[in-house]
């Protein structure tokens, strides 16, 4: 019995020198990549990574006298190829575990995502977690040389900018890659991403002066929805349409807008909550579509005579928020089916969830129906909240 511990005890120990981390790697043997923009030219990929300085990763306080990131790039055949390549340039090694955003410059969205994403997907390394974005009327390198005011990590401004700008906005959508793999795929969809432009002269936006001026020299501002028809960009929906997008997909977590007043002048109203849900159904071969939007509001600004303690007066601005409402979504439907004659709102996913044996005839030209079916759009509209005040101070001093 002896002999059989010592037999196990040694075999134990034997396998200690095995519980280590098989891939760990030290952070003084790395170059932390957070951001990566893919262009092309030439018929080369040319990959951009923004890089965050040693100092920044390992001292709180950050580093003194220099900027947070360094940007390094690459051309190759492939993409792989180029990342790789920049190893003749870096010290170390790039490491793209902690990627925060990756960026399509505009003339390659416009040819093709689809071999960029097989990288992206293929590769053990990064988290998918990180957004896609493409860069509008510009390219990746230059949307990422841009150095950011409040975020000293540009990578960090991007990502954080774009989840601020969906909760509070709703202008724009955050997209990670299983998402617009899922979107790529279906059938009844087609993928958005959000857009990023450079503001102002891109160039001195690369120097350390554009963050020390109250008046950046350029900035990074998002820039609406890019529409795809699987994985090419086919155009731009413009902030109005961008919302209407956000709206009909049940993606408005909170927004503010505004609604014309009878007599001239607007009330701004908050949007506290939205619920959307999108039907589709097939009738004499034809499909049917519907949205229905369900929107709780606060009154937040009034700029004309306007009695709210009145309910006539609150239901009234009630019915012309539905109405401001349903022009928007409207305008994002119209879009789809006539400037682009592709359905990126999910129309056809709808309709396969209801009637399986019906989409089976329409899967194969889905985007022609989808052009010139009928869409009914539904805005319920339930003002919570007027505020502290029943009428403007400025109307007591009429008085």
């Amino acid at each position: 019995m002896t002999r059989k511990r010592l037999s196990l005890l040694a075999a134990l120990a034997l396998l200690l020198p095995l519980t280590g981390c098989w891939d760990r790697r030290e952070l003084n043997e790395l170059a932390i990549s957070v951001a990566m923009g893919i262009d092309k030219s030439d018929n080369l990929y040319e990959v951009t990574v923004q890089v965050v300085q040693p100092g920044e990763v390992t001292d709180k306080r950050g580093t003194s006298g220099q900027v947070p990131v360094t940007i390094y790039q690459a051309k190759g055949v492939t993409i792989f190829e180029a990342i790789r390549k920049m190893t003749t340039v870096s010290p170390r090694k790039i490491y793209a575990a902690h990627l925060r955003a990756v960026v399509f410059g505009e003339p390659l969205a416009r040819e093709g995502i689809g071999d960029a994403l097989d990288l992206l997907s293929r590769d053990y390394e990064p988290r998918t977690d990180f957004y896609l974005l493409v860069a509008k009327g510009t390219t990746a390198a230059r949307a990422l040389g841009v150095l950011t005011p409040l975020e000293k990590i540009p990578a960090n401004k991007i990502f954080e900018s774009i989840q601020t700008a969906e909760k509070a906005w709703a202008p724009v959508r955050a997209v990670t890659l299983d998402e617009f793999i899922g979107d790529y795929e279906n059938e009844g969809n087609n993928p958005v991403l959000s857009g990023i432009s450079v503001i102002g002269d891109g160039q001195a936006g690369e120097t350390k002066e554009n963050v020390e001026s109250v008046r950046p020299a350029a900035q990074l501002q998002n820039s609406g929805l890019a529409v795809f028809r699987k994985d090419r960009l086919i155009g731009w929906l413009d902030e109005r349409e961008s919302k209407g997008y956000n709206y009909a997909v049940n993606n408005v977590r909170d927004t503010v807008g505004h609604v014309p007043c009878p007599g001239g002048g607007h009330v701004a109203v908050e949007v506290t909550r939205s619920k959307a849900s999108i039907r589709g159904s097939v009738k004499g071969g034809r499909p049917r579509l519907a949205v229905e939007l369900n929107v709780e509001q606060n009154v937040g600004e009034v700029q004309c005579r306007m009695d709210l303690t009145q309910t006539k007066t609150v239901q009234d601005l009630e019915r012309r928020s539905e109405q401001t409402l349903e022009e928007i979504v409207r305008g994002t439907i119209e879009a789809a089916q006539r400037k682009y004659k592709t359905d990126f709102l999910g129309f056809g996913e709808a309709v396969h969830r209801r009637d399986p044996g019906a989409w089976k005839s329409l899967r194969s030209d889905w985007d022609k129906h989808f052009e010139t079916a009928v869409v009914d759009v539904k805005v319920n509209v339930k003002i919570k909240r007027t505020g502290t005040l029943g009428n403007s101070f400025k109307e007591k001093g009429r008085e």
